[in-house]
């Protein structure tokens, strides 16, 4: 549905109830989709997402040469003629706008190519992102990787000539995309690819990566050590189906929305923490500490909320799962006890600054927050109402603030938020609000 630039988000004024499907992971149909451009039959993928940064995959690949079907309706991609790609005798100009997994994917994927020149950038925002670490290891590869504005940075012009193989280092420090690109074109190398890590790497991605390649044939090889990861040259090979995952951050926002209405919500298909290829489950067990009953069943996830529960502050490091910790920043205000927020330095360079975005917004809503590089700590205060949310262009603010104003906080159901730019949401939930309002519209039914 349209979205206005000032969405005031209804509040909910009886317990939500019922179930609600998310949509398919964003990491992984982005992962799935470089490996099925990169095997040897064509793949079909299950459960896919669909948004801006799945499209903007979606239509690299095709400029690439690959034959991408969609079947948006179906939840279904379908990729074939992967013998097409890279036979471009012109350059080939790809565009990833602000999706930082299809800039390090795409950029890794044309240094790895037998032959042509790829172009490659997004938009201004996309141009501070990092990837000199990335982009440095791929030239110890023997990659000739141009940068056409600021060293380090999108824009990028890059002249193919594949990859040589053998000992290398990388620093994915400021992101583990940057690992997880370089892992799933290794394969492509003249000879096997040993890769050190010389900074610490948050390792959910990275660990969803591999068991992604042994999904598609290609394992990695024993690893030496904790830091070093073995890489065998190799065709991956087609798993004919493969079906992505429920996305596990998009889930974040729906099992935290019980603990501002009350009530209880059931979302089918989404697996528990440790089960599933996606760490962010592990914000469930966040929400079990703050007095939430989450239950984990061969159906799915089950959270409630009883609103005679005391509502508990937490400390928690959010190194590994950090695209949550927004949701829980967000609700914070509602907490008994200061919560603390650790482990999140590497979000100030995402989408935008993470950290020093919400502590304004925060303070906004009269919170007590105190900021520093690597973390948040805000003391609840009485909420102050009829503040518009900036949304900075990030999807997550949008979508963890949208949460809270679901907060009955008049009493009579009247909107006391506003989200600034909601359709932002696009970029990997693009129909988040038509989801929470049709919760909101059964809640009034029961």
């Amino acid at each position: 549905m349209p979205l206005p630039e000032l969405l005031p988000i209804p509040p909910f004024t009886h317990p939500v109830q019922g179930e609600v499907i998310v949509p398919g992971s964003k990491s992984l149909t982005n992962r799935a989709l470089l490996l099925a451009a990169l095997s040897d039959a064509p793949v079909t993928l299950t459960g896919a997402l669909f948004s801006d940064d799945t499209r903007l995959m979606a239509d690299a690949l095709r400029a690439l040469g690959c034959n991408v079907m969609a079947d948006e309706a179906g939840f279904s991609l379908r990729v074939a003629d992967q013998e097409k790609a890279f036979k471009a005798s012109a350059p080939v100009e790809l565009f990833v706008g602000l999706a930082g997994t299809a800039a390090r994917f795409l950029t890794a994927l044309c240094a790895a190519a037998p032959g042509g020149v790829y172009r490659i950038d997004g938009v201004p925002q996309m141009r501070k992102r990092p990837m000199l670490g990335l982009i440095s290891t791929l030239r110890a590869l023997g990659a000739d990787i141009r940068c056409t504005g600021e060293e380090g940075f999108f824009p990028l012009e890059i002249h193919a000539r594949g990859l040589n193989g053998g000992p290398t280092s990388i620093d994915a420090s400021e992101s583990s995309q940057l690992l997880s690109a370089l892992l799933m074109v290794a394969p492509l190398a003249r000879t096997p690819v040993e890769i050190a890590l010389t900074t610490e790497v948050r390792r959910p991605f990275v660990e969803m990566t591999a068991r992604l390649m042994t999904a598609f044939g290609l394992p990695l090889g024993e690893q030496k050590s904790e830091d070093t990861f073995t890489v065998p040259t190799g065709r991956y090979r087609s798993p004919g189906v493969y079906a992505i995952e429920p996305d596990a951050t998009a889930a974040s926002y729906f099992l935290a929305l019980p603990l501002v209405t009350g009530g209880a919500l059931h979302l089918p298909h989404l697996r528990g923490p440790g089960v599933g290829l996606q760490g962010d489950t592990r914000f469930a067990v966040v929400l079990s500490r703050v007095g939430m009953t989450v239950r984990t069943g061969s159906r799915g996830l089950d959270v409630s909320f009883a609103q005679t529960t005391m509502q508990r502050g937490v400390d928690q490091n959010f190194s590994e799962f950090s695209d949550t910790f927004l949701t829980l920043a967000a609700l914070s205000p509602l907490l008994a006890g200061p919560t603390r927020i650790t482990g999140i330095a590497h979000t100030r360079k995402q989408e935008t600054d993470r950290v020093a975005g919400m502590a304004r917004e925060l303070k906004k809503l009269g919170q007590q927050v105190t900021e520093t590089e690597d973390s948040l700590e805000i003391h609840p205060r009485f909420l102050r109402g009829g503040e518009t949310i900036e949304t900075y262009g990030d999807h997550r603010f949008a979508m963890s603030f949208a949460i809270l104003g679901c907060l009955d906080f008049h009493g009579d159901g009247r909107p006391w938020l506003t989200i600034r730019d909601p359709a932002c949401c696009a970029k990997t939930f693009p129909h988040f609000f038509e989801l929470l309002e049709i919760l909101r519209q059964k809640s009034l039914d029961l």
